[in-house]
């Protein structure tokens, strides 16, 4: 039979799923602030559950309100919250869709407008201009063990609560992927040194929530297929991490690559100007380093990152190198993005990146528009990319000033 992406796929613990389109992670920045689910992520995730995707995976919600990725996340850490979460699941599993929630430690990757002390496994700041970041003091072996039992008991709270499934994010640069690069992570004990050791604390997490979640529930990894850094993860590494995870249960794993000081989850794994013009024809930023992660492994693979075309998606599907195509930018704008593709083999989603100018302001141009979804408002698709950056800052600056109760050490 034909794979197309109105095809069906049943994942390894036994869940079936609608379609082969996921909504990728993205970032919302819609929580209170003590970090909670609130009615935006109720709105906005009825919305795309209604726009017809088979999975979606939420934003980075987080094990520990000390360290974000930025200062809307949503934070499960003693800071109550749960019938918040339960409306949110709720409204994302509508239309017979599948919520999974993606959750992260943002680590070195915490802003310092957020936190100026962050955590990392060593003491190794972000090579990157300005003061953003600040330099981070190296993790305890009792609080790595510490934030294992965070991750398993944030998917614990993920299933009580109504969600689908989880993803444990381990790319882009945030603590699990910074444990798996030999550039960030230093460490001569067991949590260093070797790619064994530096797995270590994914794969304890991966199996800490396989053994709380039991065999029946779907479990995820977001893995960078490289970090494309000169002697950092690379994708002789990944491809050892992934058989690993197969060996540990992992229903799901999304392929990607990059992180702060080269995102290239963002554009590609070149520069713009720079990406091949195979590349650019097939439109997936990912989709050549998937081909050699599935002879290595049976998991379903999801590539996110510059699928636009129908014809493109099916064709990714049909070559056997992916199983679940993800898109994220489209569904800013576009919340019913996945009906629009699947009611024509001729469909595509619009790159509105492409017209966003300068290019440096798309993060922020993405994000505002998601905050207008949220709100009940129509998307504004002639915001300037000059206008984009000033909003986004002024939003982010006024969500950190908002923050209660944190506590930093």
């Amino acid at each position: 039979m034909t794979v197309e992406i109105s095809s069906p796929i049943r994942l390894a613990c036994g869940v079936s799923v609608k379609n082969r389109i996921a909504k990728a992670p993205m970032t919302e920045g819609l929580a209170d602030p003590m970090n909670r689910a609130t009615d935006r992520h109720v709105r906005l995730y009825r919305k795309w559950a209604e726009g017809g995707a088979g999975i979606l995976v939420t934003g980075n919600v987080q094990v520990d309100r000390r360290y974000l990725e930025r200062p809307g996340n949503v934070v499960v850490d003693r800071n109550g919250g749960l019938e918040e979460l339960r409306a949110f699941a709720a409204a994302g599993t509508v239309n017979n869709t599948l919520l999974f929630m993606q959750i992260s430690h943002a680590g070195r990757q915490t802003p310092v407008r957020v936190n100026p002390h962050p955590v990392a496994p060593s003491d190794i700041g972000l090579a990157l201009p300005g003061n953003a970041f600040g330099v981070p003091r190296a993790l305890e072996h009792e609080e790595i063990e510490d934030i294992i039992r965070r991750f398993i008991h944030v998917a614990e709270v993920a299933k009580e609560t109504g969600f689908s499934g989880v993803q444990l994010h381990a790319a882009h640069g945030y603590l699990i992927s910074e444990f798996l690069s030999p550039l960030a992570n230093r460490r001569t004990d067991q949590w260093g040194g070797s790619l064994e050791n530096r797995a270590r604390l994914l794969r304890r997490i991966v199996q800490g929530v396989r053994a709380a979640m039991g065999p029946a529930y779907p479990i995820s990894v977001k893995l960078n297929s490289s970090d494309f850094q000169k002697g950092g993860f690379d994708l002789e590494d990944c491809l050892q991490v992934v058989k690993w995870l197969e060996e540990d249960s992992v229903d799901l794993l999304e392929v990607s690559g990059g992180n702060y000081e080269n995102p290239a989850m963002m554009i590609g794994t070149r520069g713009k100007d720079e990406i091949r013009d195979s590349t650019i024809a097939r439109e997936a930023y990912f989709l050549e380093y998937a081909k050699s992660i599935r002879a290595a492994t049976t998991i379903p693979l999801m590539v996110t990152g510059g699928f636009r075309s129908r014809a493109v998606m099916d064709a990714a599907l049909q070559s056997g190198a992916v199983d679940i195509i993800g898109i994220g930018r489209p569904m800013c704008v576009d919340p019913d993005a996945p009906n629009h593709l699947l009611s024509s083999a001729e469909a595509s989603a619009v790159a509105y990146e492409q017209n966003i100018s300068p290019s440096k302001a798309a993060l922020g141009w993405f994000c505002l528009n998601i905050i207008r979804l949220a709100d009940g408002k129509e998307p504004d698709r002639e915001m300037s990319g000059m206008d984009a950056i000033t909003a986004y800052l002024a939003n982010e600056e006024a969500t950190a000033a908002a923050l209660e109760d944190y506590n930093i050490n």
